[in-house]
């Protein structure tokens, strides 16, 4: 598609040096924020105006938040900088070579170039369902599933097809990992609090909610206690919970197991993610969908192109697969990679950078949750759930979004109602067919 003339980057000329950014997730914001005493013009590129606190996300595909209580302007971030620059745009490449970013509007200049553009949805070359499965990892995607689910119970209650009542009903949810034990959690109260009231004329004991795990635990990422107490939380909430299992198809109706099939309209997808990388690097500098740095998060191969969060993958001794794609790395990349950046401009030495554990955590639902601790520690139910909200409450972006999630969490613990059921836009996919009505 050709470019339109009038559209450009329109980055005016500087004598300061240009840090180009790619991504504004929680690498590229902490990296932006901490360039403010940094003398460089600091140039932001993101396909949206907006960052996305991505741990809740559920919340919001499972009605307990609004999206715009997870979600902060880029531009807010950066008001008062007259040196900061954020462009609305898609980065479709790089030319290290040129020094240059290639994006939806042409192509922008750079000294020196940080791509943070994060992590997208692993489906593991299962092209053909790919379609028709719900990821969850962006907004759009979490009011895609939002409005989804709430759509076939609205069906529901107008069918009398038996097996397509089946189908409507039933739920499954594909990885064991935080989200996809934080999705069936909320899924679970859901059915047990919320929905009998919305739709007294159903008969919630026929919903199924189904875990699907291809390891032989759940929480992969975090200590044997923590995985053995999700899934003793996890069945004890009446959810059907399959480990060492494998998705092999899904049609739209039946979901093909390892073990067998289950009949469902819907299968949240949260298997896993792979790195976000962009064409025009080399392939050396590439392994695993993710970007090989050194210790101070520079580009193996090139002298001025950086990496920081879930694209990329630095190799130590004690992360021979390089550090795990959760959000606190990111963050302590990006604020790192900040410091290493000014050292450079000032012409002195970068560190390496240093990975510093503050733990991880997962929620199951109301007072349950588990926390691992640094230390060792390890802590489960209500204390676990308390940590878990005020770590998440801390790391929203926003007075607003803190004020908001917060309230709406204290109203959901007093009530059990979430306030969010609402079908803002139907959302359609072609495979799923129109019950008979009475």
């Amino acid at each position: 598609m050709p470019i339109p003339a009038h559209l450009s980057p329109a980055i005016p000329e500087s004598d300061l040096p240009r840090i180009v950014i790619v991504g504004g997730g929680f690498g590229g914001l902490n990296l932006a924020k901490s360039l403010k005493h940094v003398k460089a013009q600091v140039v932001l590129l993101d396909k949206n105006n907006f960052h996305t606190f991505q741990p809740l996300l559920y919340q919001v595909a499972t009605a307990g938040l609004e999206p715009d209580s997870i979600a902060g302007p880029l531009r807010k971030s950066f008001e008062g900088n007259p040196n900061y620059y954020f462009r609305m745009v898609k980065v479709t490449g790089v030319d290290p070579k040129k020094n240059e970013v290639i994006t939806s509007i042409g192509n922008l200049t750079y000294d020196y170039l940080v791509l943070a553009n994060g992590s997208v949805t692993n489906y593991f070359n299962k092209k053909d369902f790919r379609p028709k499965v719900l990821p969850l990892k962006r907004i759009v995607h979490a009011l895609d599933v939002r409005s989804h689910i709430l759509q076939n119970f609205e069906q529901a209650v107008m069918t009398k097809d038996e097996k397509e009542l089946e189908k409507m009903m039933n739920i499954v949810v594909v990885g064991g990992g935080p989200t996809g034990v934080e999705v069936s959690g909320a899924l679970a109260e859901l059915k047990r609090y919320i929905l009998p009231k919305d739709y007294p004329d159903l008969d919630f004991s026929k919903m199924k909610i189904h875990l699907i795990e291809g390891s032989e635990r759940l929480l992969n990422g975090m200590s044997d206690f923590a995985g053995k107490e999700a899934l003793s939380y996890i069945q004890k909430m009446g959810i059907d919970v399959q480990l060492n299992t494998f998705v092999e198809d899904y049609d739209g109706d039946t979901v093909t197991l390892n073990s067998g099939t289950i009949e469902t309209a819907t299968v949240v997808w949260s298997a896993g993610v792979r790195g976000n990388v962009v064409d025009g690097l080399d392939e050396s500098s590439v392994t695993r969908s993710r970007i090989l740095v050194d210790e101070f998060n520079k580009v193996k191969g090139t002298d001025n192109v950086f990496a920081v969060g879930d694209v990329a993958m630095m190799q130590t001794d004690k992360f021979p697969n390089g550090h795990p794609m959760v959000a606190p790395v990111a963050m302590q990349q990006g604020r790192h990679l900040a410091k290493n950046l000014k050292n450079l401009i000032n012409g002195q030495s970068p560190q390496e950078f240093k990975y510093f554990d503050k733990g991880s955590m997962a929620t199951i639902g109301k007072n349950k949750a588990v926390v691992d601790m640094p230390n060792g520690m390890k802590f489960k139910g209500f204390f676990a759930w308390i940590i878990w909200m005020f770590v998440h409450i801390m790391y929203l972006i926003g007075f607003r979004n803190k004020l908001i999630t917060l309230n709406n969490w204290i109203w959901s613990y007093l009530t059990y109602d979430k306030g969010t059921r609402l079908i803002i836009r139907t959302f359609n996919r072609k495979f799923i067919r129109r019950p008979s009505v009475r």
